[in-house]
């Protein structure tokens, strides 16, 4: 028996306890595998496939600079400039944070159309900055750019000044509606 009283106390108080056996302990040092994120590798395939084989040009995805910018074929340049300048009310917008892929291309699509019926010609599609996104990528931002631009109904878009969203957003001018005839 030890000398010091506590420790005398504690040896007692241990009589007849056996160490717990190795197999019931956990392993502590061996890390566990990094995590693989499945839903962005799927996104980053599903944005490589539709950028390689998407209906839009090779013409139509390069850039003159810093900011998105997009102007049909046969409309006239300052279509684009009164847009960048804000010359065209924004009468409506929609707002795709927190949409998937697939969700955020069913929402647009559905919104242009609406836009389109009702006359809607300027609107403001917000996509965020992607600052949540892993590498701080907006994947949506970059695909919705190609979208709009496949969209017949699409005339130009460009980048939202800064008061209107910057580049967390994209200001899109929109045809008119074609007018029916009355029989």
């Amino acid at each position: 028996m030890p000398d010091d009283p506590d420790a005398a106390a504690f040896v007692l108080a241990m009589q007849g306890v056996h160490p717990l056996p190795a197999a019931n302990r956990v392993v502590v040092g061996t890390p566990p595998p990094p995590p693989r994120p499945q839903q962005f590798l799927a996104d980053e395939r599903a944005a490589l496939h539709e950028s390689l084989h998407g209906r839009i040009g090779l013409q139509d995805r390069l850039e003159g600079g810093d900011e998105p910018h997009y102007l049909r074929n046969g409309i006239a340049g300052n279509v684009l400039r009164d847009l960048r300048r804000g010359r065209w009310v924004i009468q409506d917008e929609i707002d795709l944070h927190g949409a998937n892929r697939d969700e955020a291309r069913q929402l647009l699509a559905t919104f242009l159309a609406e836009c389109l019926h009702h006359g809607v010609r300027c609107v403001r599609v917000i996509t965020g900055k992607g600052l949540g996104s892993p590498q701080k990528l907006s994947i949506l931002r970059q695909l919705t750019r190609g979208w709009l631009a496949q969209r017949e109904e699409v005339l130009a878009y460009c980048q939202a000044r800064p008061h209107d969203g910057g580049e967390g957003a994209l200001l899109v001018l929109l045809r008119a509606p074609k007018k029916t005839r009355a029989a």
